[in-house]
C-alpha cells in the first residue's frame, strides 16, 4: 500500500507544488512515528483531519533580507510545517506547526534602527540588541518548486520598543514573489538569479526531498514601520515610527529591496507519520 501512496505523492510533486491556503490551527498532533518527527506540525489524518493527504515541511536555512538600508542575515533556520489536501491545496497545521517565530539579530541594534545615539547612555548591552521575527501576513502560495508568493510582516523585537513594532501588517503585507529563476526588478535593482532545488526520494521512509534551492526576489516594496513606541523611565510611550522610518530608509519602493533565501523542502504521504 505504501508504494501506491508514494507514487501518487511523487506525481503530485512533479506536476506542481500547488497553492497553500487556510492557515488555521488544527488539533494538537499525537506522537509521530520514528523518522517523521520533523512533520510534527502536520495534522493527523486519522484523528480529526481526514482530508490531509500530504505532510509538508519547508526550511529556510540561510540568506538575507534587505529592506530600505537595513540588511538582516538569516542566521537562524525558519521552518514552515503543516499538511495539504488533494493536489496540495488547503494548507493547515496543528499547534506545533505553521511558521516558526525565530529571532534574527539585526545589525546595528536599536540605535541603528532608530538613529537615537543617546540611548547608549541609558540602556545596557542586552537592551540595545534588536531582533527581527518574520510572521505570516496572509496566505502563501507555491505554484511549483521554483516559484512562491509569501506575504509577511517583520516584527521588530526590543524591550523598549513595545510589543507591536512592525514593518508590514495583515492589511499591508510585504509581498514576496520568490523564484529560483531570474528576477525582473524595477530600477535601480538589477536582475538576480536563484537556484532550483535538487529532488530526491528517501527509499526507506519514502520522503520526497527538494534540497539546496535558493529563492530570490528584489522587486518587492516595503512599507513604513508602525506601532513602534519608546517605553523608557516609566514615562508615557512616545511614537518612534518616524525615527525608525528615517533611520532605516522606510518606506522603500520596489526596486530598492532584496531577499535571498536558501531552502530545503520535504513532502510525505500524511499517513506515514501516523499509521
Amino acid at each position: 500500500m505504501k508504494s501506491g501512496r508514494h507514487a501518487r505523492l511523487v506525481a503530485l510533486v512533479v506536476g506542481a507544488f500547488a497553492a497553500m491556503a487556510m492557515f488555521s490551527p488544527a488539533a494538537q498532533a499525537v506522537e509521530l512515528n520514528p523518522g517523521y518527527t520533523q512533520f510534527a506540525g502536520c495534522p493527523d489524518p486519522f484523528n480529526g483531519s481526514p482530508n490531509i493527504v500530504t505532510c509538508v515541511r519547508s526550511d529556510i536555512t540561510g540568506g538575507n533580507f534587505k529592506m530600505g538600508n537595513k540588511n538582516v542575515p538569516i542566521a537562524n533556520p525558519i521552518a514552515l510545517t503543516g499538511g495539504v489536501e488533494n493536489e496540495l491545496k488547503n494548507f493547515s497545521y496543528n499547534s506545533e506547526g505553521g511558521l516558526q517565530k525565530v529571532k534574527q539579530p539585526v545589525p546595528g541594534g536599536l540605535i541603528g534602527l532608530t538613529g537615537l545615539d543617546w540611548l547608549i547612555n541609558f540602556l545596557n548591552v542586552e537592551q540595545l540588541k534588536l531582533y527581527a521575527v518574520t510572521e505570516l501576513a496572509g496566505t502563501p502560495t507555491f505554484t511549483d518548486l521554483n516559484n512562491a508568493t509569501l506575504p509577511i510582516k517583520a516584527h521588530l523585537v526590543n524591550p523598549v520598543l513595545g510589543n507591536n513594532c512592525y514593518v508590514g501588517s495583515n492589511e499591508k503585507p510585504i509581498s514576496l514573489n520568490l523564484t529560483t529563476g531570474t528576477t525582473e526588478p524595477p530600477a535601480p535593482n538589477e536582475p538576480i538569479t536563484g537556484q532550483a532545488p535538487t529532488p530526491s526520494v528517501d527509499p526507506v521512509l519514502e520522503i520526497f526531498h527538494a534540497d539546496n534551492g535558493i529563492f530570490v526576489d528584489n522587486s518587492f516594496a516595503a512599507p513604513g514601520a508602525s506601532g513602534c513606541v519608546l517605553t523608557l523611565f516609566g514615562f508615557l510611550p512616545v511614537s518612534l515610527d518616524a525615527a525608525v522610518n528615517l533611520a532605516s530608509g522606510l518606506p522603500s519602493a520596489a526596486g530598492k529591496n532584496e531577499t535571498k533565501q536558501n531552502f530545503d523542502l520535504e513532502l510525505v504521504n500524511a499517513e506515514f507519520p501516523y499509521e
